[in-house]
Order: C-alpha cells, then structure tokens, then sequence
C-alpha cells in the first residue's frame, strides 16, 4: 500500500454535488499541489477533517497554476483519523462527470492511481479499521433495498456481530493459552488445567453461534427479498395485482385467457418487506406448445416460492381447476388466498372457499381470505396488511444482528459445529489434545468471520464487489 490511489466517489451521472477520494501517502502532498485555499495557507498544514474553500488546479509548475478546474471545496484527513486509516483527502466538486474526471486526470498526473474495486474500503480493513464483518456491511449499506435491511447493515458496521464473535474469540484464545502455560511451564504456580472449568464458557459460546445462525434465514429474505409466486387460472387478474402493487403496468393484461407465457418478476416493498413478485402463466390443461412451457415454469416458480399469493375469480363460481390449483401448493409454504373482482357482482363467499378446502382435506395457514379488486386497488392495504403479519419485522434488539452473508454464515457453523464436538469430548472425559483440536478449528472459523484467518486471494475476491470509489 505504498502507492496513492484516487477515485471518483459518487454517481457516474449529473448531479449538484462530485467527490473525488484520495489515499496514500502522497495524498496530501499532491492535493496540496493542486488545490489554493482562498485566504491563504497550504494544505500541507491544513486541519484534519476540517473543509477548505478554494480553486482547484488540474496542472502545476512550482507557484505557476494553471487550468482552473472547478471552485469546491477540500477536507484531509491524517493517518487514522482517515476511512482507510491512512493519509487522504476528499474533493466535494460540482457534480458535473466533465470536472471529476479532469480532477482525476490530474491526480492521476501527479502520481496517482486509479484505485481498484472496494480498495478504499480493503485498505481500512488491512489497516485495522474495522474487521471484515465490518467491511461486508459497508456493500450491504450500499445495496440495500429496505429500511430495515439498510438498518441492519448499520449495526453491523458498528461492530454487532463482530463484538458477539470476537468475544468468543478471545474466550477459546484463553482456553488455549491456559493449557500451553501449563503443559510448557509446569514448575510455575499457574492454576491446574481443567476442561470442566471451561464447560459452561463453552456452551454460552454454542448458544451465540446458534442464535446467529438462526437469523440467516430472516437475513436472506431481509437482503434478497421473498420469492413471491402470483398463481391461479387464466384471467382471474394475476398480471392486474402485479401492476397494482408496482403502480405501473409492468405485464400486459387482456381479456384474453392465456395471454401471460412466461414468468415476470419484479420487485416491490410491501411496508418493511421486500417482496420478489414472480407474475405466472394460468395454470390449465393445454396442448398449445408456448403456453405449455408457461404452465411448466409456473409449477417450477411455486415449488421454489416462499409465499404463494392465490388468486380466485370472485365473479366466477368455484371450479375443479381451483381445487387442482390448491392441491399443487406446497403445503409448508405461507400462503394467501385472494378473491379478485370484487368492483364486479361477487358469487364466491368466504364459507364456499372453506368448504372447498375441508372437502379436499387441505391443510390452509389462513382462516381469513381477502377481498380485491385488482382494478380499483380496492382491497389492497388489507393484503399489505396479511403480508406484514406473516413476515413481521424482528425484535428491535436484534437489528444489526442478522446474519445477511453467505461467507459468515458458513463459517459460523463450522465453528458452532467444533465447538460442539468440544463439549461432547469434555462430556465423554477425552484427553486434552483432542479437545483443543476441535477448539483450534473453531477459532480459524471465527477467524473467517471477522477476516483475522482468511486467505488474500478470497479477500481481494470479496473486495471485488464494491464498486470503485468505496
């Protein structure tokens, strides 16, 4: 990390504000090059995280500037006051892209580099500024697509889930420390080595890991969204919701049955919870080839949702084909049952729909079916109202501590898993040495949590992610 790096911070298009990052040793040196306060004084000598007012110069000969890029302002940030944890400096410019991209052409003339994908945020963590969960969360602020998910993100930057494991970090260290001390200084007036001592330690950690593991599912749909499947026969007004919950016609709707081929998908937050709404072809007996193949990824989106939104004709009695609808739902996945058309004279009622389903012996989560016209929005807010109750939002406490990541989930229960062998083996009174075999695997786990035993190669892979500039 010898070398200064510079990027472009902000959005690629126009905008009323532009900033430039730099970073490295030579970061104030350059922009103290580049950059006049107007009042007097130098950069070299400026405030840490103070702004500057001043011109800015894209070439410079000794006193003689040139080239007067943009008036803005300037702010430095010294060693590890700085994001990276080293020399930096920040140009807030007009957010024109003509003058960000003459400010890093001068930058890059004066000795810099364009920086990598995430380098800025790789070089807080190999600087120490924060840890890798930490790192991870920064992509996932960035990327968030709800409050909760964005708030979430937030808390594990500030160190929730690093704090959790880190803890038991230090604990399984003194575990080891302890029997070393012993075994290699057994003159020494150091306590006696017992495993049992350590057993209720052990299982306080096994209860953290547990309970961060449990939240990866919650933190799956919080980041990817739920995999929604709007499925019914043809023309009961599946594509009509899709629009109606976007606000704009995203599928074409006709009244002619059929008229949906292929799945559409679309993403919508319904309150807090983002939904993944997956629009399918009606399902029905069909020998035409293209509609066919519609019915066929219909039956593969349901197999995969995680909500099923089942939509009835309300203006239509109940047929076979409803019943055969509800027969292919998958019974373990929540679903809700959707009369459409209501703005029309209504001939299905609640009571039918029930004795439909008692008739077919289908076991169905919900006691309540709602009401929509799918046309008017007539109805909607009490199914925005059923989607919240069946996906609440978790405790309060527990934002921030909501394990979104694949990579930390993995490493989690391997070291959740160790650390249970560990018990087991104090449990069964094995020797020592196979004990701290298992409590040395579950702390290169947690190492990979928070980065302190990664490799560099999967480091810089997930670095890769962020975008320039961050």
């Amino acid at each position: 990390m010898s070398d200064t790096i510079a990027a472009i911070a902000t959005g690629g298009g126009v905008a009323a504000i532009g900033i430039v990052r730099v970073s490295g040793p030579k970061a104030i040196e350059i922009a103290d090059k580049m950059f006049r306060i107007i009042g007097g004084g130098r950069l070299i000598n400026a405030e840490t995280r103070k702004m500057y007012y001043g011109e800015l110069y894209g070439s410079c000969h000794n006193e003689n500037r040139d080239k007067l890029i943009d008036i803005c302002l300037c702010m430095i940030s010294r060693g590890t006051f700085s994001y990276t944890g080293e020399d930096s400096v920040e140009f807030h410019c007009h957010g024109s892209p003509v003058v960000l991209s003459e400010v890093l052409r001068a930058l890059f003339s004066q000795g810099a580099r364009q920086a990598l994908p995430g380098e800025f945020t790789k070089r807080a963590f190999l600087n120490g500024r924060m840890d890798l969960t930490q790192a991870e969360a920064v992509i996932d602020i960035i990327e968030a697509e709800t409050p909760l998910a964005a708030r979430n993100a937030v808390g594990q930057l500030q160190g929730s889930v690093s704090a959790q494991v880190e803890s038991i970090y230090t604990e399984l260290i003194n575990i080891m420390a302890h029997f070393h001390a012993v075994l290699d200084y057994p003159d020494e007036d150091i306590d006696e080595f017992k495993l049992q001592n350590y057993l209720s330690t052990l299982q306080n950690a096994e209860t953290t890991l547990a309970g961060l593991m449990a939240s990866h599912e919650r933190g799956r749909i919080m980041r990817d969204g739920i995999k929604t499947a709007i499925i019914g026969k043809p023309n009961t007004g599946k594509s009509s919701l899709l629009n109606a919950l976007l606000g704009y016609n995203r599928a074409i709707v006709t009244n002619i049955a059929g008229t949906t081929r292929d799945t559409v998908e679309e993403k919508v937050l319904i309150g807090n919870v983002s939904l993944r709404l997956i629009d399918t072809a009606g399902l029905r007996h069909t020998d035409e080839v293209v509609e066919k193949l519609g019915v066929e990824r219909t039956l593969s989106a349901l197999q995969n949702a995680q909500l099923i939104l089942l939509i009835l004709d309300g203006s239509k009695p109940l047929q076979n084909d409803d019943l055969d609808i509800l027969l292919s739902i998958p019974q373990e996945v929540p679903k809700i049952i959707i009369v459409n058309k209501i703005d029309l004279p209504c001939v299905i009622n609640n009571n039918e729909i029930s004795e439909h389903l008692n008739n077919s012996q289908f076991s169905i989560l919900n006691s309540q079916f709602l009401r929509v016209s799918a046309l008017t929005g007539e109805g909607l807010d009490g199914l925005e109202s059923e989607i919240t109750r069946q996906f609440p939002e978790p405790d309060k406490k527990s934002v921030g501590e909501i394990i979104t990541n694949t990579r930390q989930y993995d490493a989690i229960t391997r070291a959740k898993s160790s650390i249970s062998e560990t018990i087991t083996a104090i449990s069964s009174s094995l020797t020592p040495d196979v004990v701290l075999t298992e409590i040395e695997a579950a702390l290169n786990a947690i190492g990979e949590v928070t980065g302190k035993s990664m490799r560099e190669d999967i480091i810089s892979r997930i670095f890769e992610r962020f975008c320039v500039g961050k």
